[in-house]
């Protein structure tokens, strides 16, 4: 009987479009990382990097062996496990009669699935003790956009990036649905950190590297975001 895979994918874009980079990290059974990669995509948008992520990752797994797909996209998951069929029936075209965005990457990875056995399941992202192998890829993936540079453990890195300050240390607690969000203002607190790496707050509006942040109910933004709604 083939051994259960766990590995988890992610893609970063800084700017959507921006500097960009996709990265995955394959765990055994017991969730340890076995290996991973990461690799820039130039100047892409998010949604490219979380496909491409997908899409690198599959590739690189047996697909004779059993895998579970952790992913805190849900426009790359929902893209195919939910819209593709429609898509397909559709002639690639959404329900509004729009053509499909990303479609080569959605048909590649359509491919990749036939025949596999692949569980996906949604990790949210940026969360104390959230689910760590999540948190390595998103690592990763940030890391590689910065410096557009392949990395990896073909490359010759002996572990994983360690996730940055505020990101999962700790179990995972996963699901395979979002969880809906209640009414009422998000958590506040004090904390602020110097960020590492330039990001977007909840509000829509950029924070650069070096600038004072804070922790909310979304991730990390603008301290003055903190109970601000999304």
């Amino acid at each position: 009987m083939n051994e259960r895979m766990i590995a988890a994918c992610d893609g970063a874009s800084k700017g959507n479009p921006g500097p960009a980079a996709w990265a995955y990290v394959v765990a055994g059974a017991d969730g340890t990382p076995q290996r991973w990669e990461a690799g820039p995509l130039g100047t892409a948008t998010n949604n490219i990097a979380e496909l491409t992520a997908l899409k690198e990752l599959l590739e690189s797994v047996d697909p004779a062996v059993a895998l579970e797909v952790r992913m805190d996209s849900q426009y790359a998951m929902n893209a195919v496990t939910k819209w593709l069929p429609g898509w397909k029936r559709n002639g690639w075209k959404t329900s509004a009669g729009k053509p499909v965005a990303n479609r080569e990457l959605v048909v590649a990875i359509d491919t990749l699935l036939t025949g596999r056995a692949v569980d996906f399941v949604y990790v949210p992202a940026h969360q104390v003790g959230g689910d760590p192998l999540n948190a390595v890829a998103d690592q990763a993936a940030s890391e590689a956009a910065v410096a557009q540079v392949p990395a990896g453990t073909s490359r010759g890195a002996a572990e994983p990036p360690a996730p940055a300050p505020g990101r999962a240390t700790e179990q995972p607690r996963t699901r395979t649905a979002p969880k809906k969000r209640s009414g009422g203002a998000a958590r506040s607190s004090t904390a602020t950190i110097r960020a590492r790496y330039a990001g977007r707050c909840h509000c829509g509006k950029p924070y650069a590297a070096q600038e004072t942040i804070a922790r909310n109910d979304h991730g990390w933004g603008h301290p003055e975001c903190r109970t601000a709604g999304a």
